[in-house]
Parts: C-alpha cells; structure tokens; sequence
C-alpha cells in the first residue's frame, strides 16, 4: 500500500470518531450519561486516534528509523484502541460496569503497546536535535494509563465523595497528561512549520527543560484528589501551566515573526489559548470550592473550552495542516488539498471560538443551543472540506502522472524561511461570523426575553416633584421584604432588588420595568420611573407570585382628582389617578384552555409517550444524568404548553432496578430558573442531594433502593405544586423480589395540567384553586386512545400505575377486564390464587402500584381513572387485544 493510501486509511478512523462526536452531540439529550458521551467520544475516540497515528509518524521521522512492526503494529494498535473504545462506550450506555472495565483494559493495552514502542525505538535512535520530543509521547503514554485505571475503577466506585475525587484525577491526568503532553509536545515542531517560521535557538531547550515541570504538575494535581487535598490540585495545575507557558513563550516568538495566516495556524494558536485558560480555571476553581462535589459540579466551566477550544479545535487544525502534507502524495496536490481546507478560514474560526465565549457568558439556555449547533456547523464543515480536499488533491496527483514536480515539498522540523502569499483581506468573513452568532444570541433572547431582563417601562402624565425615593427589596422565604412601598406622589422611585433567598427570583412592575432573573446573592438597581399612583410589583418566575411573592407600591400625598398641581418647573397640571397604570391594569392572552378538543386528532409527528416497560436489567449500579430542560409541546390535539422537563419528557424517564441496587443520578440543570429533585425510592436526608440548584449547576443525588414498589421523583422547589404541575416527575420502579415474569408490561403516570396561554407555562392559581384543565397518562391527554396500547388474547399484562398529582387522586380501571392481582403501595393485595377480583386501583398522589390481568377475547379494551370526570379530561386510552 502507498504511503498515501496508508495514511487516509488510519485517518479514516479518526474521521469516523468526528463523525460518531457530531452525531453525539446530535443526540445527547436523548441517550443516558450524555455529558459523558459528549466529552468521550471526541477525547477517548477521536484525539486518541489521533494521537496513536500522528504521534508515531512523527516519531519516524524524528528519529528517522521505522518502529518495530512498522504499520502493522500500528494497525493492531489503532484496530484495539478502536475497539476497546467502542465497548467502553456501550458499558457506559448500557450501565454495564464489567464492559466499561474490560474496554478499558483493552484501550490500556493499546496505549502501553504504543509506548513500549516509541520508548524502544527512542532508545535504538542516534541522536538528533529533536528527537527528545519522543519523550512527551512516552510520558504521556504513561499517564494516560494510570487514568484510564481511575476511569475504570470510577465505574465500580460506591461511595460518591471518593466518585467526585477520582473523577478530578482522571480529568487531570487523561485531558492534560495525554492529550496535553502529547500536544505541546507535537507543537514544539507543527507550530512552526504551520507558520512557516525558522525554529527558535532555544526551542529544543525549552522543550527538555518543560516537560518534567508538566510531568511534576500532573503528579501534584493527580495525588491531591487521591490525599484529599484539593490545593495539591490548584497547585500542580499551577505547575502544569509554567511548563506549558514556556512552550508558549516560544510559540509567541515565531508567531510575531510570521503569524498565523491559515485555518490550521489560528486554530492552532486558540486551541492552546483554550488549554491555558481551562488549566487556570480548573486551578482556581479547586483552590476556592469548598469541596469535591462542588469541584466537580464546575467542570462544566472547564469541559467546554477543554473538549471543544482545544481539544477539537487542535484536532481540526492539526489535521488541516497534516492531511495535505502527508496523506496527498506531491506538492501541487497537498498545494490543492490545503487550499480546499483553507476554505472560510476566517469565518469558521471566528465563529467556532466565538460561539465558545458567549456559551460561557451568562446566555438564555435556547440561545446556548443555537451557539452549540453553530459551533457544531464548524465541525461538520471541517469534515466535508477534508473529503473534498481528498477528492481534489487524488485528482490533481491523477493528472500529474508518475514524476510530478517534488521541489516544493516541506518536511517536518525543517520550514522554510519564505512567507506565503499575502492573504487576502478577511475583515468580511468575521464579520459575517459575528453576525451569524449575533443572531443566535439574538434568538435566544427573543425566546426568552425575561432570560435577559430587558424592560419596556411605560410613562405616564405624572408631575414630577424633582425628589427620588430608595428603596432596598430583599426576600425572605417566598416574601419580599418589605411588602409594601410608600412613595410621596411624583417621587421618582429607584428600586434596589437583593435576592436574599435561595432561589432565583426577579422583581417586576406592573409598568413594564423590571429586574434580571438574579441568582441567590445577587443585586440590581432599577428605575420604576416616576410614581403617581399604587404600582403592584411581583416576581414574575412562574408560581413564585402565587407562593406571596407581590409587593405594592403606595403614593403619599396625591392631590385630589382634577387638582391642580405645580411641577418642580413651576409649572400648573391637572392630575386624576387615571394617568399611571393601576395594579390591576394589563391585559393577558387567551387561556389554552379554550383551545381543547380531545375529538381532534394530534399534530402531525405525534408520538405517544413509550408506555411499554422493560425488563429492569442485571446491573447493580444504575447511572443516569438528568437535564432540566424547558420546552413548548403539543399536550393535547392543538394545545401547546412550555413543559419543565427531565430527561427531555414530562414525565420523565422510569428508572427500574432491584432491592439493594445503587443509583447515581446527575441532575444538570438547563433551564432558566432554580430546580432540584426528590427520589421518593430512597431514604435519606433531603437537605444536600435535593437542595435546589441554579441554571448551569449539576448535583448528584445517589441512594440505594431498599423497599420494592414504583415510586415517585419530582422537582421539590418551591412552590412544589407548580413544578410537578409543570411536567418535572417520574417513576423509579424497584422489582419486588418475587415478581413474576408476564407477557407484557407498560407503565401510567397520570398527572394534572393546568393550562396557562397557549405556549405558556401552567396556570399557578388554577393550581391553587386544583381545577385541572386536563389530566393525562403520560403526559398527553387520550394518547393511547389515539395509539391504542398492544396486547394478545390469553396473555398476561402488568400494568404499573403511579399517581404523580399534584392534587387530584385515581381510580385505575380497565373496562371489560377484572384484575387477578393487585399490588398497591409495597404490598400485594391479591394473588391470582385468591377467590375474588380487582376492579380498580386506587391511588392518592404519590401513590402507586400494579395490576396484573389477561385479557378474555380480542377487542378493544378502554382503560380510564374512575374519577369519571378526570377520565373525560384526557385521562384515558385503550388497549388493543389481538389473536
């Protein structure tokens, strides 16, 4: 096979990996440990294979002998790594800890393959001036083996503090041990020969004298989470970063010399940027969390600009540079392959890392998403440049015949000293990225306006006095303090918000002008204008004005309606209240309520809610992230509703596993107010695991099931009823240990819906009032009536049915069947050998059991709550009977 060849076949597999990470991020909210498939899939997938063939490439012609094995060894290499990532990745999916261990051994033995390799083939070299750079590659090697380790023991671990320490050595030593090592290693050559820049006198230096500082840093930051001292982690990260910034030092001399003027040379340059700034944030962020869990809860500010700035982004530049160069056969092909992946260079590196920024700045989580994809757009963009550029430059080679022209060739480590030719001017592609990333942001905000606290204060014929009122608002509890404001008449009245309570509020006025959604701690001055009449304040967080949260603005001293007053200007004016906005003024839009009609059918792409029920598998760890998102959906044939939801459905996912079985759950909280959760299937103290956490923060809640039964989990943030109301419940079901095999299983959530606007979240005084518009099984009202439920003739059905309220109870029956057993609230009530039967099942919210029946005769076998009213409000489906 030609060199060539050879080389778009390994990187083919690297390819694979970037697709399988587009694809990832495609998906992520609808696969389990999301956040982990996100940062993996790139990092162990395709970096690492990356790495194993770039790394050894460079070592050849470092060193200038081939290693043993040559590329077979390379192939065996590359095909175990890719296939110990792949089984580490379906443990992880599947929540099977013995697969995740055995791909993780397989990956092990690649990559200390790989070193034992460089490391014999370093030692049989002759000297050369570069060839201690093989070093990097081995120590990395090395580190890259103790955190695979932790890896795989994180995946046995049962107690969660050690969880949070292991997962921080691990973060240190696999992100910047192995991929860090390997890529300030790499650099040390590729940055220059990318600029076209004359390699420093000291670089090799710097290089010999920066790795064992890199290699101190990590040891230090490794050792802290394993001593429990997270300032060992601050400081070898510190450390960490001197190696690094005196690579970079020499970096920054050569690129003043020649700087960067193409996709490979700026990405390259923002890629370590990107590393600079995560080490840093990481040192902080372990200097001053308070513990390991919260450490760990603030990778999130890490792992962006970690896995994307520069993982990814070195990924994409270095294969930008390399590709052309080595994988095209001649000079005029690379020459026409580097110009196809040079394509919109400017743009899409503006784009790409300024879509990273605003992602970090405080942004509404819809315009976070259209960041995401556009950042994404980069990526995808990338891979159809370098399939076309494959294409251009095999054409370009086709055409040249078997002697092309070689005198423009560059090797490695030796650049040459000409510029390339003047780039032209890109001021146009910026500026078109700042514009495509204005839009998203644009967007997000236009969707969610509140997100942003832009205000629209209303003026009024009011006659100002030239005075101005100052008032400080703080919360206690559910209450703003003070509750009432008086201000003389024609006061200016300049409002100071502290949200002294623990979760997100804001404050708004009923003349438009209003606060930023503020976190715990957090202070706003407004302007509520000039006051010359009561003026309702509250906060405008759904159901947080219904739990008390209002306070009233009171003017002193107006003059009698038609009065004459004089202005601070001397002026006369006649006033009457009729001039400012009253309390009570405003006007709303039309309750979706009005909008029902379960005789219509389903929006086009209706899918009901997946009632079928799994097996609960072997595992005996179940680990699941949850993110709190909120989303507009159809909850009824042309009724939408903004639902609060977990794991991207309201209800959210079951959860099923067995007495004794250990749960980790990892709530990511993705909306745009505070959220927690509250797993009624474990005994513990509430205070820490379902403490409400604010937009961008996660927790883990963990406990192990001890009683059997099928049990609720809901949002336990104040005001309650709102947040379940709104969507955020679900069932945990633990298997009682004798439960019986059957032919089929499904499983009923019914919960109320109190229907705000259309669009709109759900209605907080109807939920006081407990007048549900509709109550539906599994979150769509009469789905199953529309998708009717199989079942067969003779076969045993169990159905589990769980109550998640918030107020109105069920009476779970099934018209033409009579159930032989019943299990209600941890117990069986009937067994199919006792004389009677069951008719219903009755529940009272937060309640929940099974029935179990096998259905006579085929036909079609209505199911509804016996609360007949409720029935007729959605709560009803059918089961289909077949022969």
């Amino acid at each position: 096979m030609s060199r060539r060849n050879w080389y778009l076949l390994t990187n083919s597999v690297v390819f694979g990996w970037i697709v399988l990470t587009i694809v990832a991020v495609t998906i992520h909210r609808f696969v389990p440990q999301p956040l982990w498939l996100m940062i993996h899939v790139p990092l162990l997938g395709a970096v690492t294979a990356a790495i194993l063939v770039w790394s050894q490439h460079f070592s050849d012609t470092l060193l200038r002998r081939p290693a043993p094995a040559e590329r077979a060894g390379l192939a065996v290499r590359l095909g175990l790594h890719t296939l110990g990532a792949a089984v580490v990745i379906t443990g992880i999916l599947a929540g099977v800890t013995m697969l995740v261990v055995a791909g993780a051994v397989i990956v092990g033995a690649a990559i200390l393959t790989h070193g034992v390799i460089l490391t014999l083939q370093l030692r049989r070299a002759l000297p050369a001036r570069f060839s201690p750079l093989v070093r990097y590659y081995v120590a990395a090697a090395a580190v890259f083996l103790g955190g695979i380790a932790i890896g795989a023991t994180m995946s046995a671990a049962g107690d969660p503090d050690l969880t949070d320490r292991l997962v921080t050595a691990h973060l240190v030593l696999n992100a910047y041990g192995w991929i860090g090592l390997t890529a300030l290693g790499t650099l040390v050559l590729l940055w220059p020969t990318v600029l076209h820049a004359r390699m420093g006198e000291t670089a090799d230096a710097a290089a010999r004298h920066a790795l064992p500082v890199l290699v101190a840093g990590l040891a230090i930051a490794a050792v802290g989470p394993l001593l429990d001292v997270r300032l060992l982690v601050a400081g070898g990260m510190l450390v960490w970063l001197a190696g690094a910034l005196r690579i970079g030092v020499e970096g920054w001399r050569q690129g003043r010399s020649m700087p960067p003027a193409t996709f490979a040379g700026w990405s390259l340059a923002a890629a370590f940027g990107w590393v600079v700034v995560a080490a840093a944030t990481l040192a902080a962020m372990s200097a001053v969390s308070p513990d390991w869990a919260q450490l760990r809860a603030g990778y999130l500010m890490v792992l962006g600009p970690l896995v994307v700035g520069f993982a990814v982004q070195l990924l994409l530049g270095a294969l930008s540079y390399l590709l052309p160069v080595v994988a095209l056969g001649s000079p005029a092909a690379a020459k026409a392959g580097a110009e196809m992946l040079d394509r919109g260079a400017a743009f899409r590196v503006a784009a790409f890392n300024g879509a990273i920024v605003l992602y970090l700045l405080p942004m509404p989580s819809v315009a976070r998403v259209l960041l995401s994809f556009a950042a994404l757009g980069v990526v995808i963009a990338f891979v159809v440049l370098a399939v076309r550029a494959v294409v251009a430059g095999r054409r370009v080679r086709r055409d040249e015949g078997a002697n092309p022209d070689r005198s423009g060739r560059v090797s490695l480590g030796m650049p040459v000293a000409t510029a390339p030719v003047a780039p032209p001017r890109r001021v146009g592609a910026v500026a078109a990225a700042f514009t495509v990333l204005a839009l998203c942001v644009a967007g997000g905000v236009a969707a969610d306006p509140a997100a942003v606290g832009i205000s629209t204060a209303a003026g009024g014929a009011v006659v100002a006095s030239g005075e101005t009122t100052d008032v400080t608002v703080e919360v206690e509890g559910m209450r703003f303090t003070p509750a009432e404001i008086e201000v003389p008449y024609g006061d200016a009245l300049v409002v100071t918000f502290h949200n002294t309570g623990t979760d997100v509020h804001d404050l708004t006025f009923a003349n438009g002008v209003r606060t930023a959604r503020l976190a715990p701690g957090a202070s706003e001055t407004v302007e509520v204008g000039v006051v010359g009449a009561d003026l309702a304040g509250w906060c405008s967080i759904a159901g947080h004005r219904q739990m008390g949260m209002e306070l009233a603005v009171v003017v002193t001293g107006a003059p009698a309606p038609g009065a004459s007053v004089t202005d601070a200007a001397g002026s006369a004016h006649g006033h009457d209240h009729r001039g400012g906005m009253d309390a009570g003024e405003g006007s709303s839009a039309a309750d979706a309520a009005r909008d029902i009609d379960l005789e219509a059918e389903p929006g086009a792409g209706f899918t009901p809610w997946p009632a079928a029920l799994a097996p609960a598998s072997a595992d005996t760890v179940h680990r699941l992230t949850l993110e709190v998102t909120e989303e507009e959906v159809e909850v009824a044939p042309g009724v939408t509703q903004t639902r609060w939801m977990f794991g991207g459905s309201a209800p959210g996912p079951v959860i099923r596993g067995r007495i004794g079985d250990r749960f980790e759950i990892t709530l990511v909280n993705e909306g745009s107010i505070g959220h927690s959760i509250d797993f009624h299937a474990g005994a513990l103290a509430p205070d820490e695991p379902m403490r409400t956490i604010q937009p961008g923060e996660t927790l883990t809640y963990t406990f192990t099931a001890t009683q059997a039964g099928i049990w609720m989990y809901h949002c336990s943030t104040m005001p309650m009823s709102m947040h379940i109301a709104g969507g955020m419940y679900g069932a945990v079901i633990i298997d009682p240990p004798d439960l019986a095999p059957v032919d089929g299983e499904y499983v009923l959530v019914q919960g109320e819906m109190y229907l705000g606007t259309q669009g709109g979240t759900a209605d907080a005084d109807k939920i006081a009032a407990q007048t549900p518009d509709l109550v539906a099984f599994n979150g769509y009202a009469n789905q199953y009536a529309y998708e009717p439920l199989p079942a067969t003739v003779g076969e045993r059905v169990r159905v589990w049915v769980l109550d998640a309220g918030p107020n109105t109870a069920s009476s779970f029956h099934i018209v033409g069947g009579q159930f032989d057993t019943v299990f209600a609230e941890g117990a069986y009530t009937l067994r199919p050998d006792d004389p009677g039967g069951s008719q219903a099942l009755a529940l009272q919210p937060a309640q929940g059991g099974f029935v179990e029946l096998s259905f006579p005769e085929a036909g079609n076998y209505p199911f509804v709550t016996h609360i007949m009213s409720d029935a007729e409000k959605g709560a009803k489906g059918v089961f289909h009977v077949g022969h």
